[in-house]
Parts: C-alpha cells; structure tokens; sequence
C-alpha cells in the first residue's frame, strides 16, 4: 500500500474537501475533511473512513491509521487558529 493508493480509496469512498495521508506503508496518518462528517462524532466519522477500507483494514494491509477528521467549517477554523 502507498500513500496514493490509500488516497484514492479514501477520496472514493468519501467526498472530500481536503485529504493529506502521510506515512512508511503500515502505519499511516490522514487528515480528512469531508462534508459527509457532519452532525457526526468522531467515534462515527473514523468508522465511516474504515468503511471504505473494507478489508484492507480487515487483513492488515492498513495495519494503523491515525485520523483528523474534520467538517469544512471545523477545517476552516482550525486552519484559522493555525492548528492541523
């Protein structure tokens, strides 16, 4: 798995405003901002990216996956406050 494959299934599964997926191909991190998180908790918005792993996350091709996920309007705001 590299960084671009996880990417694109990510950005398949999701609609995305905004997505970084940095890592060395078993541990991995992401920054995902999606239109599609709101009204939802984080607990519900990690679940819905694993949902578009499938079995990737299932047979440990994805061994971890650190997430930020934010809506558009916590984007805007973070990236306002600097933070990331």
């Amino acid at each position: 798995m590299t960084a671009e494959q996880l990417h694109a299934l990510i950005a398949a599964g999701l609609p995305c405003d905004h997505l970084e997926v940095t890592g060395d191909g078993r541990h991995w991190a992401a920054v995902i901002v999606s239109p599609a998180f709101e009204g939802r908790r984080a607990v519900q918005r990690h679940q819905m990216v694993y949902a578009t792993l499938g079995a990737r996350i299932d047979n440990d091709e994805v061994h971890a996956l650190s997430m930020k996920t934010y809506t558009p309007t916590e984007w805007q705001a973070a990236q306002a406050a600097g933070a990331r």
